[in-house]
């Protein structure tokens, strides 16, 4: 089946919203240099080490719970990890410009590594749930744009808000779009095209045969070892 019969409609409708929830989550992720670099550092008395550390404790807990995330968006629901995460990301943002002590900081820092590191997977198992193997590297190029996209205009948003407001009502502005777009992320996508009802029946058949028929003749992939081992199977763990 060729990929020009498959419901069009699908890039105008999923892309966009894709693009921009992936730049809320790099927003909430990168605006902390701008912060720490127009006070918060001498504000909360964040030394070299400390400094340090803060940064660890993001990557610790972005590293360790990826493949968690991947797993709970493959075996239940993409969408519903993407909505929790949207208000637990923008939640933990906001409560940075509200922190006095760094001890607290660290437990944000490392909370939002721990939400923030199932964005990525969720968004890559929400996309192969909707286009073929063929479509999705161009689907993924338009997801992964959105992070130089984002810094781009960031830097004049959070450099204007910083300047106006200083680094704490900086951090409480950019992290509250992040927890209303939660829940149009909610009533805008589905999980699966079967659950769309902007497409036609003979669109959410056809689509959903082409995606079936990919999987014909692979192998269930059990466990991480084994899924390790076969990198082109490695989506296919759940």
């Amino acid at each position: 089946m060729e990929n020009k019969k498959l419901a069009p409609s699908r890039w105008l409708k999923l892309i966009p919203i894709i693009f921009f929830t992936y730049s809320l989550a790099y927003l909430d992720r990168a605006n902390y240099s701008f912060g720490s670099a127009s006070g918060m550092a001498n504000d909360l008395h964040i030394t070299p080490s400390a400094s340090s550390l803060l940064g660890a404790l993001f990557f610790l807990g972005y590293f360790f719970f990826q493949i968690p995330g991947a797993t709970y968006a493959a075996k239940r629901s993409a969408k519903k990890l993407v909505f929790i995460c949207l208000i637990l990301w923008g939640s933990c943002a906001a409560a940075t410009g509200l922190v006095n002590d760094i001890r607290v900081l660290y437990v944000i820092r490392f909370t939002l590594g721990v939400v923030e590191s199932a964005v990525m997977p969720a968004m890559l198992v929400f996309l192969s749930n909707w286009f073929t193997k063929s479509e999705r590297s161009r689907a993924n190029t338009f997801l992964i744009l959105g992070n130089p996209v984002t810094v781009l205009w960031m830097s004049i948003v959070s450099g204007y808000l910083v300047h106006g407001l200083g680094w704490r009502h900086m951090f409480v502005v950019e992290g509250l779009p992040s927890i209303i777009w939660a829940f149009f992320w909610w009533r805008l996508v589905k999980d699966k095209p079967s659950e769309a009802k902007w497409l036609s029946d003979n669109e959410k058949k056809d689509l959903e045969q082409a995606l079936l028929e990919e999987q014909k003749g692979m192998k269930e992939v059990k466990n991480y070892r084994e899924a390790f081992k076969n990198p082109e199977r490695l989506y296919r763990f759940a």
